[in-house]
């Protein structure tokens, strides 16, 4: 199932300080979009309450994540599903709901999971709950780096310093390698004052690691969640699949060797 070829993928942790930021709908677009670009990638799914990938990667959630965390299978790679959208692009499902999600991570199996699959991978995106518990932490912990979606909307900086304080607190304690990639804008609109300050904003939170790239409020882009699919699926000539081919090479330039 796996390429001969021996990678070390980078593992990046997609999360945000707020429910509601399309998080979920982000990570599959990121994922999918650096598979489009070549890279080998797989993605995630940590956010049980949401599968990561809807109808459209034809799974199901019948083992996953959970079902290997709770011993239930031995090997990951069983649950490791290749997506039919493109050749590079791998998915492991969250699984099924636990009766205590938080009790599948008490242990180091998340860190070992994730360490075993490295080395097929350019890169392992995670989808991750917009939760501080104990889910997000060990997904921290077992990653190199974050990205933080920030919707341009009212709220969005709401909770912002809470995460933020999180990912220090792991840094400092759990995983000293561990840095936030950047911030990703997404919902501009340039029509309006508050997606501008939101911009101001999140520029004064992260500086230099707010991308170039902003994720623009397009119908293509609301319209696709709803039916299951990727932008870059849904409808490829958009303004939201273009935004995020661009992301996508502006993230993977910054990460050249």
């Amino acid at each position: 199932k796996f390429a001969l070829a021996e990678k070390n993928g980078k593992v990046i942790l997609i999360t945000s300080s707020l429910s509601g930021e399309g998080k979920t709908f982000v990570a599959t677009n990121i994922a999918l979009t650096f598979a489009l670009t070549g890279q080998k990638t797989l993605v995630i799914g940590m956010d049980i309450r949401r599968p990561v990938l809807a109808h459209n990667f034809d799974f199901n959630n019948d083992k996953g994540v959970t079902t290997y965390l709770s011993g239930q299978m031995s090997n990951i790679q069983d649950a490791i599903l290749q997506s039919k959208i493109n050749e590079n692009l791998d998915v492991l499902p969250a699984g099924p709901v636990p009766p205590n999600p938080n009790e599948l991570l008490l242990n180091d199996r998340l860190e070992e999971m994730i360490e075993s699959l490295k080395s097929h991978y350019d890169y392992i995106i995670i989808d991750c709950a917009p939760s501080l518990g104990l889910i997000t932490v060990n997904a921290l912990t077992a990653a190199d780096s974050v990205i933080i979606p920030v919707q341009c909307e009212f709220f969005a900086l709401e909770g912002l310093g809470q995460l933020l304080n999180t990912i220090n607190l792991v840094k400092k304690h759990l995983n000293k390698g561990i840095e936030v990639e950047g911030a990703l804008l997404t919902m501009y609109d340039i029509r309006t004052n508050l997606s501008n300050q939101v911009v101001k904003e999140v520029k004064k939170y992260f500086g230099e690691k707010v991308y170039k790239t902003v994720i623009p409020r397009n119908v293509r882009l609301s319209e696709a969640p709803s039916y299951g699919m990727p932008i870059t699926v849904y409808d490829p000539r958009s303004k939201g699949a273009k935004s995020y081919i661009k992301f996508a090479k502006e993230f993977l330039k910054e990460n050249e060797i």
